[in-house]
């Protein structure tokens, strides 16, 4: 079964986020938050159109852990770092939000790092796989994607649109 261009534009795009996170500490902020804006919207509605007709024959599809703990934390510490003060934001979607009388914060670099998590693990467990194992892998990632990182995406972008836009640099409209 050969790969739809969806499925290989997907894999191209989380290939790229993965490299854009790991090389956020080389990058100015500016810089950092223009990437994650071009990308993030790319990789949702990529992940959004994965065609279920090729991967309905895949029921129990999940993803292999290959990032360890200390990478990703070594990761959220360099964002973090880098975006300072503005790491945190105000989060009205969260689940805990209707139960909580105080706002709940937020970390753009947990956020982006659980993407990359999830990302990472996909690009790791497709690297040199078999289409078929590549369908199943797809599968999974689109179930996670439905879930769970799909809204993180969403609840990032208005931090970093935030962040891009409220400055006084013209950074954001390069």
């Amino acid at each position: 079964m050969d790969l739809s261009p969806n499925s290989l534009a997907f894999i191209a795009l989380c290939n790229e986020y993965c490299v854009a996170v790991e090389n956020a500490c080389e990058s100015s902020v500016s810089d950092f938050t223009v990437t994650m804006l071009r990308l993030l919207p790319r990789i949702y509605i990529s992940a959004s159109d994965l065609r279920p007709d090729i991967l309905s024959d895949v029921d129990d599809a999940y993803i292999e852990n290959y990032l360890e703990e200390e990478y990703y934390e070594s990761l959220r510490g360099r964002i973090e770092s880098l975006l300072g003060a503005d790491d945190v934001y105000l989060e009205v979607f969260e689940e805990d939000m209707k139960y909580s009388d105080t706002p709940i914060g937020m970390s753009i670099a947990e956020g982006v790092c659980d993407i990359f998590q999830v990302l990472y693990n996909f690009i790791s467990m497709v690297k040199d796989a078999p289409s078929d194992s590549i369908n199943t892998a797809i599968a999974a990632v689109r179930d996670d994607f439905r879930s769970y990182w799909g809204q993180r995406i969403c609840n990032l972008m208005r931090p970093l649109n935030h962040l891009c836009y409220s400055s006084d640099e013209d950074d954001c409209d390069e």
